[in-house]
């Protein structure tokens, strides 16, 4: 009788440790969410129209107030990260302010200022994304991390990491992928994906005389990334691999996922 695969198996609902596997990439994804999206290279001067303006430790209403600029004082805008803005004080303090209060200040020329929100055009001219997406692998749970990089508005290279649960046995995957949009400027955009990597696959106790594996892997797939809102974007796609097994036989598997990212 030939080996049986251990590279497949169908997953029982252990649902509990997927999710706790997704909320852990949540929390590092939205780590990574707190990189700098926008920082311009020479700073933008406003002043303040409201009685003060509230400067946070950070960005986010959790932070605790330091410093306050009374009006008719200016700021320099250093950066940005999601509706918060990283301001400098006349006396040099920094600190950071929500955009709802950024939009009443003023232009050096008294003008109100304008601060422009992500839109179709960035989804279209990102150069980077991060997402996590979830799904099915071959008949168990999968749970993957992902960053791209735009070569071009229609060609990006990604680097993969994905955990997957199974019944029998878990195991984690690495690939690099090329992924081709012919029409990145739609708000529903599909795109086409090839690439390869390594597939690591442990078995667990009830399986008698297996060993851990390291496989080479192939794929190619397709799927579509849709804008969802300001930087961020719903993505759901398709791929069917090729496990290059040491055995005699190499192995199909079709994997679906979705989930959502962040590009800037």
């Amino acid at each position: 009788m030939s080996e049986p695969s251990i590279t497949t198996i169908p997953s029982t609902p252990q649902l509990t440790s997927g999710l706790r596997l997704l909320c852990a990439i949540t929390a590092v994804l939205q780590m990574l969410l707190a990189a700098p999206v926008l920082a311009a290279e020479e700073y933008r001067s406003v002043t303040v129209a409201d009685p003060y303006l509230e400067m946070r430790t950070g960005p986010g209403g959790g932070y605790p107030i330091f410093h306050v600029v009374d009006r008719g004082e200016s700021v320099d805008v250093i950066m940005q990260r999601t509706e918060w803005y990283l301001v400098r004080s006349d006396d040099g303090k920094e600190g950071w302010v929500a955009r709802a209060q950024m939009e009443l200040t003023l232009q050096p020329d008294g003008n109100p200022v304008s601060f422009d929100e992500a839109g179709i055009e960035d989804f279209t001219n990102s150069k980077w994304e991060l997402g996590v997406l979830a799904g099915d692998f071959g008949g168990a749970n999968i749970v993957s991390l992902y960053g791209g990089y735009s070569l071009n508005p229609n060609v990006s290279v990604e680097l993969w990491g994905s955990q997957i649960l199974g019944n029998f046995s878990n195991g984690w995957t690495g690939s690099i992928n090329i992924v081709h949009e012919a029409f990145p400027e739609w708000r529903v955009s599909p795109f086409f994906t090839l690439g390869a990597g390594v597939i690591h696959t442990s078995p667990k106790s009830t399986i008698i005389q297996a060993e851990d594996r390291t496989d080479q892997i192939g794929h190619v797939g397709a799927g579509f990334r849709v804008y969802a809102t300001r930087r961020f974007l719903l993505r759901a796609e398709y791929k069917s691999y090729v496990v290059f097994t040491s055995r005699d036989e190499n192995e199909e598997v079709e994997e679906w996922k979705v989930g959502f990212a962040f590009f800037f």
